[in-house]
């Protein structure tokens, strides 16, 4: 009852400069992620609210062998969260601990093994392989679907990176990630300003 979030919000997309123009232009959409390892399971990622680490993911994965990303930009979005599987909300954690609990039960019954998290290399900006979150997360939209309810994002916070400060409990990669099932929660989409210096 309580999942639709009413406000909009700001995402931010790191991507390749010549397809967010395409983008941009209508030539183009932003297409979902759909990798066996993706944070959130299937959708169009989006930092909220962080235009620097949208600019952060976009110069690392374009220094990675099998990039897409030739010369790196970010797009911003006016995001629409609608009815949202938000990890930052007590109610979905627990569902998505339920969706963990059936899924475990699922696979034991048909003797296959359970996915794991894990890491594609050693380096600092190597991406994280996280197979049994998306796993988790798919089979509660399945749990989901079957029950009458269709999510249309996914929200949750991370705490990545090397600490702020000696005994800090924050880093310096925190922060909030976005999936956005439902395309048409992307309300627009626009370049982003540099911030022009005002005096009244």
């Amino acid at each position: 009852m309580y999942s639709t979030k009413p406000a909009l919000v700001y995402g931010f997309h790191g991507l390749d400069e010549d397809v967010a123009f395409k983008i941009l232009n209508q030539q183009d959409n932003l297409l979902p992620s759909t990798n066996d390892y993706d944070l959130l399971g299937t959708g169009i990622y989006f930092w909220e609210n962080n235009l620097e680490r949208a600019s952060q993911y976009a110069e690392l994965d374009s220094k990675r062998q099998a990039t897409k990303i030739i010369k790196p930009f970010v797009l911003g979005a006016l995001i629409d969260l609608g009815n949202c599987l938000d990890l930052l909300d007590q109610k979905h954690l627990d569902f998505l601990t339920f969706a963990y609990s059936e899924m475990r039960r699922s696979l034991e019954e048909q003797e296959l093994p359970l996915p794991s998290n894990g890491q594609f290399g050693q380096n600092d900006f190597d991406f994280r392989k996280r197979e049994l979150d998306c796993a988790v997360i798919r089979y509660a939209h399945q749990l989901a679907c079957n029950d009458g309810e269709i999510f249309d994002s996914v929200r949750a916070a991370f705490w990545e990176g090397e600490t702020l400060y000696e005994g800090a409990g924050f880093r310096k990669q925190n922060h909030i990630q976005i999936a956005v099932l439902n395309p048409n929660c992307i309300k627009a989409v626009f370049l982003p300003r540099k911030r022009i210096d005002y005096k009244s």
